[in-house]
């Protein structure tokens, strides 16, 4: 539509400009050496006429090019802009007035010097717009503390201020919402940095909660219910992306591919979408690689005491479960579900889904 429109508006400045340089040349001193022009008010339209088709079609076959490059800077300046962060782009504006002030009062000192003076002043403006701005993107977590302290003492005491932003921005996926472990984690204070919440996941999110299924209904509304505990109950810097990316189907690929325009990370649970992120060079934190690292670490040849509840895939394995979700895989254990029993660890493997213990039964080690 940007096209068309775009088009349509070249032809008619090219129809204009046509029309405009016909007046010209009727007017100039070449054309007056003709009578033709000046006797005969038929052909002086139709020269205007032809002026004005020629140039409004000579635009007309441009316009694709020049429609091309503008919508390609616009993308390139609006990617551009996207990168940087808001707070960035609003203590720059601020920076830059403030430099422009500054020189527009020193400037006043060159106005009596004619032109040399407008020269100083445009490019003392250039200069001061460009220092205020990069003091003020530099200086701006220091400006954000002096004003909240300036709105703490005036007395609003009673409304939580959040922190300052000072990590990447974290982009969270709708499984670690739902998860809910991601409140307990940003309440430790481990996570840095301001959480973004784009509206495609809010818009999951609201379909899974209003689901038929009763299961993916409480999913859904456990999900919101975290976001709101989030944003009223942390200290955190929470914001919501409102941009889509309506080329991009996949609400996984829109979580990466946003992640890669604000420069951010990806916080998930989800094993397919951290190994889609490492291909594509996308920085993930995974819940479940932190749950794995600070579990217990647990040795070949350690002793434990643990209740067999089911059967293993193999023949004649039994099942267990630490207290934190660990499988521990006993050999020769099916015989003994439903009993405590007494094992050895005799090796542990990692992997990104989890860590399984592998285990012998005490007796039969001593035997």
């Amino acid at each position: 539509m940007l096209r068309k429109i775009l088009r349509g508006l070249f032809t008619t400045i090219g129809a204009l400009v046509g029309f405009f340089i016909g007046e010209v040349l009727l007017k100039s001193n070449n054309f007056n050496v003709l009578n033709y022009f000046n006797s005969n008010l038929g052909l002086k339209i139709v020269f205007l006429t032809v002026s004005t088709i020629l140039f409004g079609f000579i635009l007309f076959l441009l316009s694709p090019w020049i429609t091309s490059l503008i919508i390609r800077s616009i993308e390139y300046t609006e990617k551009s802009v996207q990168r940087i962060p808001a707070n960035e782009i609003l203590f720059g504006t601020i920076g830059a007035i403030t430099g422009l002030l500054i020189a527009s009062l020193v400037g006043v000192q060159f106005s009596h010097i004619s032109i040399i003076g407008t020269i100083i002043a445009v490019i003392l403006s250039v200069i001061m717009a460009s220092l205020g701005a990069d003091i003020a993107v530099r200086k701006r977590e220091e400006l954000i503390n002096i004003f909240s302290s300036m709105r703490k003492s005036s007395g609003s005491k009673d409304k939580k201020s959040k922190a300052v932003s000072k990590g990447d921005p974290k982009v969270l996926d709708t499984s670690v919402i739902i998860d809910g472990r991601i409140f307990d984690i940003c309440q430790t204070g481990f996570v840095e940095g301001t959480l973004v919440i784009p509206n495609f996941v809010l818009e999951e999110l609201r379909h899974i909660a209003d689901s038929s299924d009763g299961l993916k209904r409480n999913r859904g509304r456990r999900g919101l219910d975290i976001l709101n505990k989030i944003q009223k109950e942390l200290s955190i810097d929470v914001q919501i992306y409102e941009k889509d990316f309506p080329d991009i189907a996949e609400v996984d690929s829109k979580l990466l591919k946003l992640a890669q325009v604000l420069n951010g990370k990806v916080i998930t649970n989800d094993y397919n979408l951290n190994k889609v992120a490492e291909f594509q060079g996308v920085p993930v934190l995974n819940i479940n690689e932190l749950a794995n690292a600070v579990k217990p670490v647990v040795l070949p040849g350690e002793e434990m005491r643990i209740q067999i509840i089911k059967d293993g895939k193999e023949s004649g394995q039994g099942i267990a479960y630490l207290d934190d979700g660990t499988m521990i895989v006993v050999e020769g254990g099916r015989r003994h579900i439903g009993e405590t029993k007494d094992v050895v660890v005799t090796s542990v493997l990692q992997t990104a889904a989890g860590r399984m213990i592998f285990a012998k039964q005490k007796e039969l080690m001593e035997n």
